[in-house]
């Protein structure tokens, strides 16, 4: 398999253009999941309301990226109350599921937000913000990490989620993995030189 990047099948959606190659295994393992989801009607993973308010930010990548955190924490949060609630016993197995596989796709939308900060020169102001959402990661990502460590704890103690981890085993593996991944590229981002300010330009001749 050739190694690069490719865009999703399909029509774009307003929560995603590119999922990248991460490693070996996650390419093979998004390659996979693309196949099987390709010929069936793929779940947006965002809420309408979501899709608003980003489109209210299109033009300010670091109220973007604030907004793809909370996207995200929603989910996982969703999840630990789902998973205490014998309320929500029925069908959880599933909900779990289609949850995590959630997460994940925002953590991609999360990586493509500090790549295009990453890959273009910034004005001072801008560069403040890219730092400042690295951090934002860094800290959001140790309290994902943690809940996500938990949920497969349970899974494995708990005997009535032990069995419901039958239908989310296999998404929470990749959402440890996609996490792996942001985590790395913010601190990576973040020990390295700051992006290239972009020049000001020269004042006008009257």
């Amino acid at each position: 398999m050739p190694s690069g990047d490719w865009t999703r099948c399909g029509e774009p959606s307003p929560w995603t253009t590119v999922l990248r190659w991460r490693t070996p295994g996650r390419s093979l393992n998004a390659f996979v999941r693309l196949s099987i989801t390709a010929s069936a009607k793929r779940r947006d993973p965002l809420t309408d309301s979501e899709i608003d308010q980003l489109r209210e930010v299109a033009m300010e990548p670091f109220k973007r990226l604030q907004l793809y955190i909370k996207f995200a924490d929603v989910r996982l949060t969703t999840i630990a109350l789902m998973r205490d609630d014998p309320k929500q016993a029925e069908g959880r197995g599933k909900k779990i599921h289609d949850l995590l596989e959630d997460f994940t796709a925002i953590l991609d939308e999360i990586n493509d937000n500090l790549d295009q900060y990453q890959g273009r020169p910034l004005d001072q102001e801008s560069r403040k913000d890219f730092r400042k959402g690295l951090k934002e990661v860094l800290k959001a990502g140790a309290h994902w990490e943690t809940v996500l460590e938990d949920l497969k704890s349970t899974a494995e103690s708990n005997a009535q989620i032990k069995r419901e981890a039958a239908e989310f085993r296999f998404v929470l593996q990749d959402a440890q993995d996609a996490l792996k991944s942001s985590v790395d590229m913010a601190k990576e981002y973040s020990e390295g030189k700051d992006p290239e300010v972009a020049p000001t330009p020269p004042p006008k001749k009257k």
